[in-house]
């Protein structure tokens, strides 16, 4: 059988596209680190919602636009969904126009980083420091005074109204 250079090209196209979505991701290695909240697998799904135990435990991300948190203009706290850790201040909320809820800074010892490959690029996953579920990125194309733009996802937080 016979190729030609356009049905090549094409083939080559969609290998490369394949292995960039699927072949680099990592295997789920869980969050990093020991946490003071480790619940099981199955205690994990009995406490949250499906949407959010596929965000905070797989490390899924939620469609954006879709947030009720994304129209969240009050005075309060965002806090973990999985162990209502508090984590952003609604002092540092801002409208990024991604989809997602968007803050230029945590609370104090409220988050942990780790680097993330999947996907065939380099970005920095953000967890909850207590429980280790997966909240978003963190990127550094964000407004003063950091520069940083932590894109989390609704589903993984609840809101608290009440001083910020």
């Amino acid at each position: 059988m016979t190729q030609n250079r356009r049905q090549f090209l094409a083939t080559a196209a969609l290998g490369s596209a394949a292995v960039a979505l699927f072949g680099c991701r990592r295997a789920e290695a869980g969050p990093p680190g020991r946490f003071e909240v480790t619940l099981t697998d199955a205690q994990w799904k009995a406490r949250l919602s499906p949407a959010a135990y596929r965000v905070l435990r797989h490390e899924d991300t939620e469609t954006p636009f879709t947030s009720a948190l994304n129209k969240e203009h009050r005075a309060g706290s965002f806090l973990c969904a999985g162990c209502a850790l508090p984590l952003f201040s609604s002092t540092t909320k801002f409208e990024s126009g991604t989809g997602w809820p968007s803050f230029w800074r945590p609370l104090p010892n409220a988050v942990r980083n780790r680097r993330d490959g999947s996907l065939g690029m380099e970005r920095t996953e953000v967890h909850c420091r207590r429980c280790g579920g997966h909240l978003g990125h963190v990127f550094d194309d964000g407004p003063r005074p950091t520069g940083l733009r932590y894109c989390m996802n609704g589903v993984a937080m609840t809101f608290r109204p009440g001083k910020a």
